[in-house]
């Protein structure tokens, strides 16, 4: 498959709003980085900048109305005006004409967090999922996801299982994505829900493809399918299964302890580079010593 043209966004939950003032005071400290977080750089990123299109799916949440609410007034905060919000509860409307032509007409969708089965069951091989896809690949086109919107992204997706027993043989429950980018599974809200063990468990059961843990308001732009920007206020952890030397994954009984020797750990933060391909991580200081 040829390069995708379109970009991916995929962010680790709690992502900042600008919009949570405990106290006035701290209204333009908050400002300050949200003016140069992750909602911004998917309007920098955008093909049409603050003149973008943005659908905003809320498929995912239990709260849709809510949700939406909240974004569109983020989004207003940068100046970028025409958001909607697209709740599709059923298959029926993911194959909508009138749906359809919303999305023909978006330059960014961004799905929302909540359950990210939701979003596999309705969306998964219809006419809406087919669109995404086709202008994903084709356009310069903006996919983005929070949470349940991340988790989903990948061809393989975490759906189930407990942080505290993740090494446990059949705890993590993993099935199929949306497919947006291959060789890759992903897990949000990662640091603060102490998520490590659910990665190494799913790079260990299956090698070739990458762990990506995302913390809270912390996400990666994925350009060309394999470029990888950290973008946000915190940590993305990176798990590589390439060199496993060797696991008893397929030893244990179900339930048991799972041993695993030989993984590669890698911490991005804002601004570093990694590289699906040759699996090569650049930091950002070391990128600017070259440049400069």
């Amino acid at each position: 498959m040829n390069e995708p043209i379109g970009k991916l966004i995929i962010i680790g939950g709690s992502v900042d709003k600008g919009s949570y003032f405990k106290n006035p005071e701290d209204q333009p400290k908050n400002l300050k980085f949200f003016e140069k977080g992750i909602l911004k750089r998917i309007s920098t990123e955008a093909a049409k900048g603050n003149l973008s299109r943005i659908e905003i799916i809320t498929t995912a949440s239990s709260i849709p109305k809510e949700v939406g609410e909240e974004y569109i007034k983020a989004f207003e905060q940068l100046s970028i005006l025409d958001t909607a919000v697209l709740d599709i509860r059923t298959r029926e409307e993911a194959n909508a004409s009138e749906n359809l032509e919303r999305l023909k007409k978006a330059d960014v969708v961004m799905f929302t967090g909540g359950d990210q089965l939701r979003l596999t069951s309705i969306f998964g091989g219809t006419a809406f999922h087919h669109m995404l896809l086709e202008k994903y690949q084709n356009e310069a086109f903006i996919i983005s996801g929070t949470s349940a919107g991340a988790a989903a992204s990948s061809n393989n997706m975490i759906y189930q299982g407990s942080s505290q027993e993740a090494l446990l043989k059949g705890e993590v429950k993993i099935t199929g994505g949306l497919g947006f980018i291959n060789n890759v599974i992903i897990d949000t809200h990662f640091v603060q829900r102490g998520r490590i063990g659910r990665l190494l468990y799913a790079c260990a059961s299956n090698p070739v493809n990458l762990g990506i843990g995302l913390g809270e308001d912390t996400g990666l732009l994925i350009s060309k399918g394999y470029s990888m920007e950290a973008i946000g206020s915190g940590l993305v952890i990176l798990v590589d299964g390439t060199n496993m030397r060797d696991t008893n994954i397929t030893d244990v009984q179900m339930g048991e302890p799972v041993s695993i020797e030989n993984l590669t750990v890698h911490v991005m933060s804002l601004g570093d580079h990694f590289d699906l391909r040759s699996k090569k991580l650049t930091l950002r200081a070391k990128a600017e010593q070259v440049v400069d």
